[in-house]
């Protein structure tokens, strides 16, 4: 009788980062480019699976908008594989098995909120795919509004109360306006 090799160890941590963050901001209307970093597989034969997921918040559920399967393959999900979404999201491996971009073009009010970024290490073993471990990194991406006003880039506002010859009235003179660049 042949005995059987026990079952490997599955799911142990894999050191997954994401960049920039925690948070980052950017324009509306720009491109914006978040990095997966894989620094380390448990396995050499192994192959990857890289998620990003999208929430609009910390408190809203999490939404699968893009995959690169095992086999490099590039599947959208729910409204991401919506024509207008899927063409302005990228997910290209830059590095094999190490560095995963995700870009988010032509940036608009709703892509404000959390993205993760989770990766699982596959193999085959005995005829089927095994997950080996798993990791996750998140990012938080705020987009600013191009207006001053929309995105709270008032420094302040300078005002000067100058008295007026009659009792118990003023004149009012704005001085200046202070604003980012």
């Amino acid at each position: 009788m042949l005995a059987r090799a026990p079952a490997p160890e599955v799911c142990a941590a894999l050191n997954v980062t994401v960049s920039p963050g925690p948070v980052v901001d950017y324009l509306e209307g720009q491109n914006a480019t978040l990095l997966c970093h894989v620094s380390q597989k448990r396995r050499k034969d192994s192959l990857l699976a890289v998620r990003w997921f999208f929430a609009h918040s910390s408190n809203s559920q999490e939404a699968l908008m893009v995959k690169m399967t095992k086999l490099r393959m590039v599947q959208y999900y729910g409204n991401f594989s919506r024509s207008a979404k899927r063409q302005r999201l990228r997910l290209l491996e830059e590095q094999r098995g190490t560095l995963y971009r995700l870009s988010v073009l032509t940036l608009q009010p709703s892509d404000q909120g959390h993205y993760v970024c989770k990766v699982q290490e596959i193999s085959r073993h005995r005829n089927k795919w095994t997950a080996w471990s798993n990791g996750s990194s998140a990012t938080e991406m705020r987009g600013v509004s191009r207006h001053p006003v929309e995105r709270g880039a008032f420094l302040g506002i300078s005002f000067l109360i100058l008295p007026h010859s009659l009792p118990f009235t003023t004149d009012l003179i704005v001085v200046s306006f202070l604003q980012s660049s």
